[in-house]
């Protein structure tokens, strides 16, 4: 899963995780996470019926509860509130349907505008199938970029993060050989500026220490 965070929501505003390609993975992470108690509200975006069958399909005991926006977020583990987004068509697991492409992406498009408005803290998404959503007629590249492109084209930064190590990338979702052509100067100055600052204002590292690996 990957996540992005907003600086208009208050702190006790839920965190939107989306289902991802229906047919996939994703439906049963987020019924893994219910299984857990969280620290912070948790809203699901997707379709009811997809996460209900797919629970008795992992014989896991899930109560489903209805999201209402402004109303406290029911927290506990075993328990998950849906927004529900109805799919275009049932889903199979294992086999991908790209008349459900387009409500994919809906539930990217209602929690990018739940975190603008403040309505959500951030969002986490569940894996998407890029290819099933360019056969439906999207151009998509992946969410870092379509996420950037529906909050106003600014440049993303992707970060991978495990335990006291951060690494920013560069490039992303291109193929190794455009990689050269693609870096430059003022990319880096970019990225690396955005990093710092980030760092500093989002992981409380006042100083951090940056290291560039050479793509030669």
């Amino acid at each position: 899963m990957s996540a992005q965070t907003t600086a208009h929501a208050t702190a006790t505003a839920p965190l939107a995780l989306t289902c991802g390609e229906p047919a996939g993975i994703g439906p049963d992470l987020c019924l893994m996470v219910a299984q857990h108690e969280s620290p912070l509200p948790l809203v699901c975006i997707g379709d009811r019926g997809l996460l209900a069958d797919r629970a008795r399909m992992l014989g896991l005991d899930c109560r489903f509860v209805d999201y209402v926006p402004g109303t406290p977020v029911a927290a506990g583990a075993g328990t998950l509130t849906v927004l529900h987004m109805p799919l275009a068509e049932p889903p199979v697991a294992g086999k991908t349907d790209v008349r459900n492409a387009r409500a994919v992406l809906a539930t990217l498009d209602r929690a990018v505008d739940g975190c603008l408005s403040g309505e959500f803290s951030a969002m986490v998404t569940a894996p998407v199938h890029k290819a099933v959503i360019c056969d439906a007629g999207v151009p998509f590249s992946g969410h870092t970029e379509y996420i950037a492109a529906r909050c106003g084209g600014a440049r993303p930064l992707m970060l991978l993060v495990a335990g006291s190590l951060r690494v920013a990338l560069a490039t992303t979702h291109l193929p190794l050989r455009a990689v050269p052509d693609a870096i430059d100067g003022p990319l880096l100055d970019a990225v690396l500026d955005r990093l710092a600052r980030d760092l500093a204002r989002r992981f409380g590292l006042a100083s951090p220490r940056i290291a560039v690996c050479g793509l030669n």
